[in-house]
Formats: structure tokens, sequence, C-alpha cells
């Protein structure tokens, strides 16, 4: 990394996950935000073309470590990896993403004997989640421990497996698991169930917390522009614009329905009569409902236009 580092010293590195949950995801904020570039094939280097950045594709892993250690002066990664790889303090997280949510539970088989934290403490549990796993299952441990009932009782075997960790339980490996769950569709075909959550992650756009040396001041800008670009494309995607007339006697019930972010734009329409034209933004998942409301009140003429990318 240090070579990549000094042979790229007109351009700030830019970490991104290199495969998996957050990589589609990453490519479609960076096409919003307009970072334009050509990847070629199983090379994880791509210089941006109208940016003196370059895109260094990582194991979404391995991303805090370089950034806490100011190897690339941003990343995008999840809240869990973050946690697990124990660089926490040496970085910034400057942007929540929204997406990637998951939730780091511990998973036991549904119609297994044990079905608490506390039955499972001294068992086999498997994850690929060590730190945080470990922590956790630590702190049950000396609190089982401390009864009556659990003195003797011996710690919790913490087994590292890589991929396919909701096998464990039905391999004989494991008598619980530690993993990431998004919709739960996985864990229920494998017949398990949560009892316990660690952490609840979503994908973030990170920074050292100590700016390195090769970030220099000609760089240092690329930062606050990339958050607010990506904080435009995220606000795009869960806000529309709605265009509609109303006479100025419904204007203030439409308006109470569309209020928009500060307020709602309004202008006379030429043909008089007291006709208004309203723009506002309002929330995507709303804009049927919205558009309901507004025929009720005697708006006419709404239209519903998407965004591409704003600033708010």
């Amino acid at each position: 990394m240090s070579l990549l580092v000094d042979s790229l010293k007109d351009r700030m590195l830019f970490a991104i996950p290199k495969k998996g949950r957050l990589f589609e995801k990453c490519i479609e904020l960076l096409a919003g935000a307009d970072v334009k570039f050509n990847r070629q094939h199983r090379l994880d280097v791509a210089l941006v073309q109208n940016l003196p950045i370059a895109l260094v594709f990582l194991p979404a892993a391995d991303i805090p470590r370089f950034v806490a250690l100011g190897n690339v002066s941003l990343g995008i990664t999840g809240q869990d990896m973050i946690a697990e790889s124990g660089h926490e303090p040496a970085i910034e997280q400057i942007l929540p993403l929204g997406f990637g949510k998951c939730a780091l539970q511990v998973q036991v088989p549904v119609s297994g004997h044990i079905q608490s934290v506390e039955a499972l403490a001294g068992s086999r549990v498997a994850t690929s989640f060590e730190v945080l796993g470990g922590r956790y299952f630590k702190e049950i441990d000396e609190k089982v421990q401390a009864s009556a009932e659990g003195k003797g009782r011996p710690s919790t075997t913490i087994e590292y497996v890589g991929g396919s960790v909701e096998a464990a339980c039905a391999l004989g490996m494991a008598d619980g698991i530690v993993d990431l769950v998004e919709s739960g569709d996985t864990m229920r075909a494998a017949g398990l169930h949560a009892i316990a959550t660690l952490m609840t992650s979503e994908a973030v756009l990170i920074t050292p917390s100590q700016a390195h040396p090769s970030l220099t001041p000609e760089l240092a800008h690329i930062i606050p522009l990339l958050k607010a670009r990506f904080a435009g494309v995220l606000a795009a995607k869960r806000y529309v614009l709605v265009n509609y007339n109303v006479h100025e006697d419904n204007l203030h019930e439409a308006t109470v329905i569309t209020p928009g972010r500060r307020a709602a734009t309004v202008s006379k329409l030429e043909s008089g009569e007291g006709w208004l034209a309203v723009s506002a933004m309002v929330e995507r998942k709303k804009m049927a409902e919205t558009m309901d409301r507004l025929s009720e009140t005697g708006a006419e003429d709404i239209l519903i236009l998407a965004l591409d990318n704003c600033r708010v």
C-alpha cells in the first residue's frame, strides 16, 4: 500500500468494497455523484477521470484498518466491520449511507433446547466476528459464572468460520452462531432464529480521525465535496418533487400536505382567477398518498418528478 500511495501522490485514495453486498450500492452512489472512472478487468485500482481521486477496491473488512492507519483518506464499509476491526477510535464516520442495513445477532436452532444467551454460555459458538462475538460472550460468561447456578461452568468457545456460518449448527460444529442478518430468510431456511442482537449496522462513509500527511491541502477539499455529493444522491433517492395547481382558497390546506423541506414554492398563474402553482419536495414513499390528499383539496395538474441529485 505504501508503494501505491507514493505512486499516486497527486490523487486522494478512496477505498471501495471490491465485492459483496456493498459493492453494487457503492457503484450506484459513485455514478449518482458523477464520479467517473474505468476499472480495468481484475485491477483493484481505478483512476477517476474528473476528480483527483484513485479508487482502491479492497475487501470491506480490510477498509477500516487502511483508513485508520491513514493509508487511504476515505472509505466506505459497514459499521459492523469498523467495530470488528478494533480501530473505531482512529476512524470518523462522516455520513451514514442508508444501505447495507443489517443486524449482528446470536442465532440458535428453533427446535433446540438452548433458547437464551445465558443457556448458550459455555457452549460452542461459530462466527466470522471473533472480536465482537468474543467480547459479547465474555460478558455473558462473567455474568453467568457469577451466579450460584453458573459456578464452575466453562467459558464459551468461539469458533471462527469464514463463510456459511448458518450451516455450523446443522453440521454439528456449534450450538449457536453470531452472524449478520438482513432479511432473516437464510437463517429461517437453516432452522435458526435470533435470541439476541449485538448491534445494528449500515454502510458509512469514513475518514481517519487524524488526517494522514499524504492528504495534501490541494486534496483535502475532496472529502467535504464527496460528502456533499453523496448526501445529495441519498436525498434524491428519498424525495421527489411534486408540482400542482391549486386555487388560493385551498392553498393553506394543500401546503399543510406539502410543506416542503423549508417551505413550498408558490407563484401565481398568468391566467389569474386566483389559481396558484405550487412546488415542494415530498418523501418518495408517501407520494401516492400525497397525490390522493391533494386531489381531495381541489388541486389539479398534479405532477411527480424524480430527482437525480440535489443539495438540501
